[in-house]
């Protein structure tokens, strides 16, 4: 490996936020009195600088670090998403960590590393890069958790990623190199990949890490009790930018390095999809934990992002890219959502706490409807477009029978995420039913946020989709 000094230029974003992890750690130290309040502000300020300087890192497509990370159209987009999941998850944190008493410092930076390590897993070219940025987002997450959920979620994410190291080892034994473009050019001497069972068998164990990563069928068990385990804010953080940064290197690894395995991963990821969106689907009918409820949805949603990674082409990276990008805004929304009906104590989290509250707060029951719209892909949402392109995308590359059963599933989670709207219209609020919401200034904008993107993405997405073929053009 040549390191080079011009090779630091790619690391600025990162950068950048690990001073701000730091810089919020000194103050919460050193600060004089209560300077809690301002760590949200400090973080808020580090992300868009960081955002800021990524279109000057990621201007023309380049690789720095001897092709261990990528700096093209590609990792921006997903830079970009991740921002907009920490900027949001900063600001529905504000009042809902001052009422829970949990206002640390070290929460603000660990979100701010934890995003770093999703950035590096969104740019890595090379196999032990990626690892090393899975395990430095996955401790952050870990530390996020608390006692409750982390255990569990620490106990199967360390046996994940033992698979996951041990699969990376074995490639490395087959080919003689981690860097993904380096091992396509090995595997395109091979014959056939029957002839060599060892690289499979890794290619096989590194999938099982990223199934793992993404909650899909059948390594999906932890998540509804580490979501519901978990504090809210960091519920939504972990829905939405773990899954965001995992699929990014998924699509990367598979698309480039391992496309001679296809004829035989694709198969396997086909019965995964389909289980996944089928199992996350029916699950959440079961539910009235709204939070195990989002959880099941979001392993539906690994299910039809699966679409975009058994299809393969640029235009199914476009659907995920998009999908993923909306993803964002719907989920954290929805989870601020709860945040303001909950109370102290992660109470009020029940079906039935929303009975009455769309007409006792109108706003409120607004968001939360369009959210629930999004998520089930009704138009004219964002969700909609997102699910529109990635079946386009599998229907054009001959996949009919997994965009079809991808769009029964969608119509099937109609159930469950109508009957949040039922609660809130139709169901009558009880007498004694507690009032007031938790709703400071910082998670209404994040909220009115979240909205307006998911409505003007529903309707003018153009804009977006054309970056989103930008992105993809490095494939």
């Amino acid at each position: 490996m040549n390191f080079q000094l011009s090779d630091l230029a790619t690391l600025t974003p990162h950068m950048v936020l690990v001073g701000t992890a730091l810089l919020v750690l000194m103050v919460e130290a050193f600060g004089h009195g209560n300077r809690r309040p301002e760590a949200t502000w400090i973080s808020l300020l580090g992300i868009v600088i960081a955002a800021a300087t990524t279109g000057m890192v990621c201007h023309e497509n380049s690789v720095g670090f001897s092709g261990m990370l990528a700096a093209d159209g590609y990792t921006a987009f997903f830079y970009v998403i991740i921002y907009v999941v920490g900027a949001l998850t900063m600001l529905i944190s504000a009042d809902y960590l001052k009422s829970e008493r949990r206002e640390h410092g070290e929460y603000h930076a660990l979100v701010l590393l934890a995003m770093v390590g999703m950035m590096l897993m969104a740019g890595a070219t090379h196999l032990m890069l990626f690892f090393l940025a899975l395990e430095t987002m996955s401790i952050a997450i870990y530390a996020l958790e608390g006692v409750e959920s982390c255990f569990k979620y620490f106990l199967l994410g360390a046996f994940a990623s033992g698979f996951m190291l041990y699969g990376i080892a074995l490639v490395y034994a087959s080919v003689g190199t981690t860097q993904i473009h380096a091992i396509m050019e090995q595997l395109a001497t091979v014959k056939g990949i029957g002839e060599s069972p060892l690289l499979l068998a890794g290619v096989a164990l590194i999938a099982v890490g990223f199934l793992f990563k993404v909650a899909a069928f059948p390594f999906h068990s932890w998540t509804p009790d580490v979501y519901q385990g978990a504090p809210t804010s960091v519920t939504a953080f972990m829905a939405t930018g773990v899954k965001a940064a995992v699929f990014a290197a998924f699509f990367r690894i598979f698309t480039i390095a391992f496309p001679a395995t296809a004829p035989i991963m694709t198969s396997a990821f086909w019965v995964i999809a389909v289980a996944t969106m089928t199992m996350g689907n029916f699950a959440a009918i079961a539910q009235t934990d709204l939070k195990r409820m989002l959880a099941y949805s979001s392993i539906a949603h690994a299910g039809y992002l699966m679409v975009g990674i058994i299809t393969a082409t640029p235009e199914a990276g476009v659907g995920m890219l998009f999908y993923l990008l909306t993803y964002a805004f719907m989920n954290i929304g929805a989870f601020a959502c709860i945040i303001m009906v909950s109370k102290q104590g992660e109470g009020r989290t029940n079906l039935d706490d929303l009975s009455g509250l769309g007409f006792k707060y109108p706003l409120l029951g607004a968001a939360l409807t369009i959210f629930m719209f999004s998520m089930a892909g009704l138009p004219p949402t964002a969700g909609f477009i997102g699910k529109f392109l990635l079946f386009k995308a599998a229907i054009n590359e001959g996949y009919i029978w997994l965009a079809v059963l991808g769009v029964l599933n969608s119509a099937a989670s109609v159930y469950f995420y109508l009957r949040v709207i039922v609660y809130l219209y139709f169901k009558p609020r009880p007498e004694d039913a507690p009032t007031g919401l938790r709703a400071g200034s910082a998670i209404t904008i994040a909220t009115a946020i979240a909205v307006g993107v998911i409505l003007v993405l529903g309707v003018l997405p153009g804009a977006v989709v054309r970056l989103a073929e930008a992105a993809v053009t490095v494939f």
